[in-house]
């Protein structure tokens, strides 16, 4: 399959309709259809359905326009690589993280310093919950991540940074407990709890310090990134369980981080994926994170 389907593809899903997305591709509209038929052929399914009120999508069609994304930008990031291997350095680094206090310290120390010695590299941002970072590492898709432990990083090469990062309890400023300095398990009790529960080692590890208060909390809502909830937050509908670097007071000024005591912190590392040869550009980045680091 050639890489131009695939971009027709987009186009269409994209656009929802077939005469602009011909226009867009500077083709003619027969040879779209004829492309896109001959698409669906060589996958034996249907991917679109054409009605009065424009292109929609099958479950196949919303399937493959996910992987079709996902080639496009190896593709991409295979021929900025490429290009990386001139003289001078060119290319994209793509960087995950989770939301840490590393992601509003250690990240802009590092990019200020690589992009004044390599300015015509440019740089792709995902921030994501760590499985999310994790299977996009795995894919391809992202270079390095920014983990929080406890963490299975087996499969992954790392550097552990000098940054930890406090569990508490995110709260609007008005709510009960915004008052108190610190909150011991059984404060918890009776409070709509928001917390991502699809990290099973993170649930094993308030498990622990919860103690017997665990069984007795309730658990509303599973979120990934705390901006998902703090409108939720702000009307009073309870508490985050987070890290205190997943709060950004500059934009968030009306909320509270209450730590959590005894303490439970996380450190951070930086992960890229095990034995992979490694592009010019990712060779002087991790040189730089490995200076950095032994400072």
């Amino acid at each position: 399959m050639e890489t131009r389907l695939l971009e027709y593809f987009l186009t269409v899903a994209r656009e929802k309709n077939i005469t602009r997305s011909a226009e867009l591709l500077h083709i003619t509209q027969p040879t779209l259809s004829r492309q896109l038929v001959s698409l669906e052929e060589e996958f034996g399914q249907q991917l679109i359905i054409r009605g009065k009120r424009g292109i929609q999508l099958t479950e196949a069609g919303m399937l493959f326009r996910r992987r079709a994304e996902e080639i496009l930008d190896l593709v991409n990031k295979t021929e900025r690589e490429m290009a990386s291997e001139l003289e001078q350095l060119i290319g994209q680094i793509a960087i995950g993280s989770a939301e840490s206090s590393a992601s509003y310290h250690f990240l802009p120390d590092i990019i200020r310093s690589f992009s004044s010695q390599y300015p015509l590299v440019t740089y792709d941002f995902y921030t994501g919950e760590a499985n999310l970072v994790k299977e996009k590492l795995n894919q391809g898709i992202l270079d390095v991540g920014i983990l929080l432990e406890p963490i299975d990083i087996e499969e992954f090469d790392f550097i552990r940074l000098p940054y930890q990062d406090s569990w508490g309890l995110i709260v609007d400023q008005n709510h009960p407990l915004a008052n108190k300095e610190s909150l011991e398990p059984r404060d918890l009790v009776g409070v709509p709890l928001f917390f991502n529960e699809r990290r099973t080692i993170i649930k094993n590890e308030l498990e622990s310090w919860a103690k017997g208060y665990y069984h007795h909390y309730r658990f509303f809502a599973s979120y990934n990134l705390i901006s998902n909830v703090i409108a939720l937050l702000k009307n009073e509908m309870g508490g985050a369980i987070a890290i205190e670097g997943a709060l950004t007071k500059r934009y968030h000024t009306d909320m509270r981080f209450i730590p959590f005591s005894p303490k439970l912190v996380s450190n951070t590392v930086l992960v890229w994926k095990k034995h992979q040869v490694l592009t010019p550009i990712m060779k002087r980045f991790l040189e730089l994170v490995h200076h950095y680091h032994s400072q």
